[in-house]
């Protein structure tokens, strides 16, 4: 409804550039949002304040005229002017039933639509460092991530999916001297394991096969191994310079070993997690390796670009960007005095990368504890010479994972942490999603599992699917009873759906696509959930008032056709949030 009330919007701006009264280059957006008073009509739009500057006119004489000009049309029963210049438009009692003709029409295909049509996105989430399985907290972020693309594809836009491998740095250094560690008591050592290295049982395994693979090959005696080494923090020294040397040792000892090592910890971990996410329902299209920058000289070409422009300089040794000249609260370091770049050296040239391959717009979606980090990559994207309005951020609270009253601690390096896929196995793929998304991304969340997994009503995504898998059982009743169903003869009569519950699923429905395209375009896919808690409610409300297969053959195949478009929405905002709908609960 609100395409045609569009339409005809723009159908009177056409007129009006026509006769001169608005400029014929100007550019138009027409919005129009329901009507909060029904004493204000169903619609409203506020098109003559908009352009009432540019046309030199009062709000009030310019709407007077928008109305004059708009084309007859048999879903509006009267248009009115209200306050400082809004449009009104009150609609037919009859235009309420078009909606179950459009549904019926358009399918899977309802609440689609091509706003985006033309303009590529990238979506990039998740992008947990390969250093361990990924756990609850990162489940957030997935879900969220995988249902704003997928509602961005809904609305048209060109959607591309990408994983960030942070394949590079200190982090993954103490991984794969970790596993080396581990690989040591393998072979007999009596190590004595680093305070600041990976603990999990996962780095056991891998250690484990690295062990079958290459036998004694990567022995080396542990009393070399910590020869003239700083101290660990339980011994009275400093954990990190302790770790580093251990890094530096594992180096030199292993030689080209160590790269060996260093491969089997990341492919092993970036399978799993790319089973992972794949078992969750989340695909992507691109997954991109930080060493790639380094290694294709990605890094020293943005880092030049910066010298260039003159965002670059020189102090202690080593390399700083400029970013608090361009809203940083202060200047960073891209290059260390011992010739190694820093993170965010690497940030810098992947965000070039991203701006090279002509993506309308960039999406990061992180963590809410990187809030700091978003004025220093906007920085550097406006001194690349690009719009640093193309990067949007999102962040995403983690997500808090509670047993009874105990809440269960995540810490990857400890390995005291419930993974992703553990979450899964518990309260299923599907309960997971749902309860991720329910809430604006940036709120924090506690996981309430035992609601995940209950089978009432008080659990929403059991409440939504079982709305699903009670219209299919009508349809079955329908056919256990031997009972026709004339599709045609069901349109021809949906004015006999009178009914005040009727009334509300019929304007529950006709709010689907603008929920679509609101929630694809503010990035907040917790008002599809909304939206759907509010359908499943209106059915299971008409569903324990009245009888579908009543002996009026014309009501009935009205009743049918009404839930049937209810089984389609839902169906369709389900598998929009990756979701099953099933047929029977």
């Amino acid at each position: 409804m609100k395409q045609t009330l569009e339409a005809l919007l723009k159908h009177a701006v056409d007129a009006l550039q026509n006769e001169g009264v608005l400029a014929k280059d100007l550019s138009i957006n027409i919005i129009i949002e329901r009507s909060r008073d029904a004493q204000h009509g169903d619609f409203a739009a506020n098109l003559a304040m908009i352009l009432a500057k540019h046309a030199k006119m009062n709000p009030r004489v310019l709407a007077e005229k928008l109305i004059a000009a708009l084309p007859d049309d048999n879903a509006v029963s009267k248009v009115d002017i209200a306050g400082p210049g809004f449009i009104n438009f009150f609609m037919d009692a009859s235009a309420q039933f078009d909606i179950l003709k459009v549904i019926h029409e358009q399918g899977a295909d309802f609440g689609h639509s091509q706003v985006g049509a033309g303009k590529k996105v990238q979506v990039e989430f998740v992008s947990a460092n390969p250093t361990g399985p990924l756990h609850v907290g990162h489940g957030r972020g997935a879900a969220y991530g995988s249902v704003v693309a997928d509602l961005l594809t809904a609305v048209g836009y060109n959607v591309q999916r990408e994983y960030y491998v942070n394949d590079a740095g200190r982090q993954m250094d103490i991984l794969a001297t970790s596993i080396w560690l581990r690989y040591l008591e393998e072979c007999g050592e009596p190590v004595r394991f680093p305070e600041n290295g990976y603990r999990g049982e996962y780095v056991r395994d891998i250690a484990r096969d690295v062990y079958r693979n290459v036998n004694n090959d990567y022995r080396r005696p542990f009393d070399l191994v910590l020869e003239n080494i700083p101290a660990d923090e339980s011994q009275g020294g400093d954990k990190e310079a302790h770790i580093d040397a251990l890094i530096a040792r594992a180096k030199v000892l292993l030689g080209d070993g160590y790269a060996d090592v260093f491969r089997a910890g990341l492919t092993t971990i970036l399978d799993d997690i790319r089973d992972d996410l794949h078992e969750f329902g989340v695909d992507y299209q691109h997954w991109f390796s930080e060493q790639s920058l380094v290694n294709d000289g990605s890094v020293a070409k943005a880092l030049a670009k910066l010298k260039a422009s003159g965002h670059l300089y020189e102090k202690d040794g080593a390399l700083w960007f400029a970013s608090s000249t361009l809203g940083d609260e202060k200047d960073r370091v891209v290059k260390r005095e011992n010739g190694q770049y820093t993170y965010f050296a690497s940030d810098i040239a992947y965000h070039m990368h991203k701006l090279e391959r002509g993506f309308d717009k960039i999406i990061d979606i992180w963590g809410a504890d990187h809030h700091g980090y978003i004025p220093r990559v906007k920085a550097a994207i406006q001194a690349l010479g690009a719009d640093a309005d193309k990067l949007h951020v999102l962040l995403v609270q983690f997500a808090t994972l509670y047993r009874g009253a105990e809440k269960v601690q995540m810490s990857t390096r400890s390995g005291e942490f419930v993974t992703l896929r553990q979450l899964r196995d518990e309260v299923g793929k599907d309960a997971a999603r749902f309860f991720y998304v329910m809430r604006r991304s940036e709120q924090h969340m506690d996981f309430d599992l035992q609601l995940a997994t209950s089978k009432t009503s008080d659990n929403p995504v059991y409440y939504v699917q079982y709305a699903h898998a009670r219209v299919c059982s009508v349809f079955r009743q329908l056919v256990e009873k031997g009972l026709p169903r004339d599709l045609l003869s069901g349109m021809e009569f949906i004015n006999k759906l009178t009914e005040e519950h009727e009334a509300a699923l019929l304007s529950t429905l006709a709010r689907y696509p603008e929920t679509v395209e609101r929630a694809a375009l503010s990035y907040e896919p917790h008002q599809l959930i909304l939206y759907l808690r509010e359908l499943a409610n209106d059915f299971h409300t008409y569903y324990n008032s009245h009888q579908f297969l009543v002996d009026d053959a014309n009501l009935r195949d009205a009743r049918l056709n009404l839930i049937s478009a209810v089984r389609q929405v839902l169906a369709n905002g389900l598998k929009l949030l990756n979701l099953h709908a099933p047929e029977s609960m």
